[in-house]
């Protein structure tokens, strides 16, 4: 699939020898922090190390204060409290930071809902947990903003609930004490924070009221790192904040189920945010898409090693078994597609089979946007009905193209780039027509093509000091390390070389791009790994100069750290 190049501006010559004379940086990394805007002292110390004292206070988010009330009156009178969480990374990992905490001082359970019986949210046999356990208080998490009936039924039965969401409310907000940051009056100054982030301002709330050692709090930041990584939220502000420090703690002092998942992945610490996102958090979603989130729930709680590695092992054959079926549905998706007489002339993917396993349509989505650049939602059957999930691409809101069709759904919630619904199966062709037309009417031509945004277009002698060897690390790739932790908002440093050669090539697993690849400028050769890019290997072998946008990580081979280029893309020099 072809990518739309952008370059950033470079910034103006004055500025970069401004950054190099001021803080003694090389050119690359003036020009980066340029680019960010990070041109003061006080601005690139804030960006590298962010302090945790510079969280917003937690009483600027609305209902805040009543929440916090509700929650001492609970814990002081000895309530007992259910903690609710969603099935994913985000709902588990707020359910363990929530529950780690308050189990000092409450009488709590914990309660995840199986993704099959009772889908997506707080369930009326949750609600009816709580009450059979004797709880008077429900603490949602990363789920409830849109669950207007369920917490009128929690109303009428006695119960009270706390929701602590981060999903865009519905028109009308349940009657509880709700905290969002995304709700209509809410002031709190950022909005992006993930589920597992709202509950640990909850929690921050309350030991400031109580005089609780703040410091204990900040031991779970590990959980919020995850949470953060997980859910593709942005990671700057206090999001950057809680990743950092949460990235900090889980390599200095990790949980035994942390460890235990590490090892089983085989891999090592330290790790970063990226490590994170493909390492940690599929093994932990992978117990709520095939089995249930309780487990991840567990292994996030476990306290020995031995039980630890026990349910990381029965976890890791969860995520052996997903990919199995991410792989089948995926293939099965792309041969409908491929039969889809009218595909050409839509501008957005809606694939439907009744067999599909419901804990991968997200995952198959996503996989789909990589063949077919489009907004586009798998769909499979549970309980007579159609369920499935949502993905989208740069700049366009997929919330609120399903939002124009709620008149055809029974259920639906989200955010703009990832979203869940269901609807009846008769409704299927009737909201495909509807989704499209929307996205046909909505989408600009720009979103119709990926963007791959390019910081910077070098020469390999660029990354190299004087006496350096392009068989070492160089010093450019640790200052690199130091704007850790990358993601949306902070996006890890794209570099382009122009008119490249290669030597070297090879395809491994049938699937991967290795070669090495050659400057025209200095000779300098650098080793490039692309993955799943064997398509690419003709033009790299026909002896023509290529362009080359990649980003710059390490290799460990045999106890030996080099320098190695992930490859992001592959064309022609023009």
């Amino acid at each position: 699939m072809q990518k739309h190049w952008f370059i950033k501006q470079m910034p103006s010559s004055e500025k970069i020898q401004a950054m190099i004379n001021d803080l003694k940086v090389s050119p690359i990394m003036a020009s980066l922090l340029t680019q960010r805007n990070l041109t003061t002292l006080p601005q690139i110390r804030s960006f590298f190390t962010p302090e945790i004292t510079d969280l917003h206070d937690p009483l600027l988010m609305l209902n805040m204060s009543r929440a916090v009330e509700r929650l001492d009156k609970a814990i002081e009178t000895k309530e007992r409290i259910l903690i609710f969480g969603d099935y994913d990374v985000d709902g588990t990992t707020s359910v363990a930071l929530v529950y780690s905490v308050l189990k000092e001082f409450a009488s709590v359970d914990f309660y995840i809902p199986d993704r099959y019986e009772e889908g997506y949210g707080l369930s009326y046999k949750g609600i009816d947990t709580a009450l059979e356990k004797g709880c008077k208080l429900l603490i949602a998490l990363d789920c409830g903003i849109k669950e207007v009936e369920k917490v009128k039924y929690a109303n009428e039965k006695g119960l009270d609930i706390i929701i602590c969401d981060h999903h865009n409310p519905g028109s009308e907000i349940p009657d509880c004490i709700v905290l969002d940051p995304k709700q209509t009056g809410c002031e709190y100054p950022f909005k992006e924070l993930c589920g597992c982030g709202v509950g640990f301002k909850l929690l921050q709330a309350w030991f400031s009221k109580t005089g609780k050692d703040i410091e204990k709090l900040y031991n779970y930041l590990d959980l919020v790192a995850i949470a953060i990584g997980a859910d593709i939220v942005p990671v700057t502000g206090e999001n950057r904040i809680l990743c950092k420090h949460g990235i900090q703690r889980m390599n200095e002092n990790p949980r035994a189920g942390i460890l235990a998942l590490v090892e089983q992945a085989q891999r090592s610490f330290p790790l970063d945010l990226s490590n994170v996102v493909f390492t940690i958090a599929p093994r932990i979603n992978a117990a709520g898409r095939l089995k249930s989130g309780s487990r991840a729930v567990e292994l996030l709680l476990a306290e020995s090693k031995e039980e630890a590695k026990k349910i990381a092992l029965e976890i890791d054959e969860y995520n052996s078994e997903r990919r199995i079926l991410d792989a089948q549905t995926t293939q099965e998706a792309l041969e409908i597609i491929a039969q889809d007489e009218l595909f050409s002339n839509r501008k957005s993917t809606v694939v439907f089979q009744s067999d599909w396993h419901k804990g991968v349509v997200g995952i198959v989505a996503s996989r789909l946007i990589e063949h077919h650049y489009r907004p586009t939602i798998v769909l499979t059957e549970s309980k007579g009905e159609a369920t499935g999930s949502a993905r989208s691409v740069s700049g366009f809101n997929v919330y609120e193209a399903i939002t124009s069709c709620e008149h055809l759904l029974t259920q639906y919630g989200g955010h703009q780039h990832a979203a869940g619904l269901t609807l009846p199966l008769e409704n299927i062709t009737l909201f495909r027509e509807h989704f499209d037309a929307y996205v046909q009417e909505n989408i600009q031509p720009l979103d119709e093509v990926e963007d791959l945004v390019i910081d910077l277009e070098i020469a390999a002698s660029n990354l190299f000091l004087s006496g350096e060897s392009a068989h070492q690390v160089p010093r450019i790739y640790r200052m690199l390390e130091q704007m850790e932790p990358f993601g949306p908002g902070n996006d890890k440093p794209v570099f382009c070389i122009r008119n490249a050669y290669a030597s070297k090539q090879r395809i491994l697993k049938e699937a991967h791009l290795k070669f090495d690849l050659v400057d025209p400028l200095s000779g300098i050769e650098l080793s490039a790994i692309g993955f799943n890019m064997a398509d690419k290997a003709d033009l790299i072998a026909s002896g023509c100069a290529f362009d080359c946008a990649f980003t710059l990580e390490s290799n460990i081979w045999q106890n030996r750290t080099t320098l190695q280029i992930q490859v992001r893309d592959l064309r022609e020099t023009l």
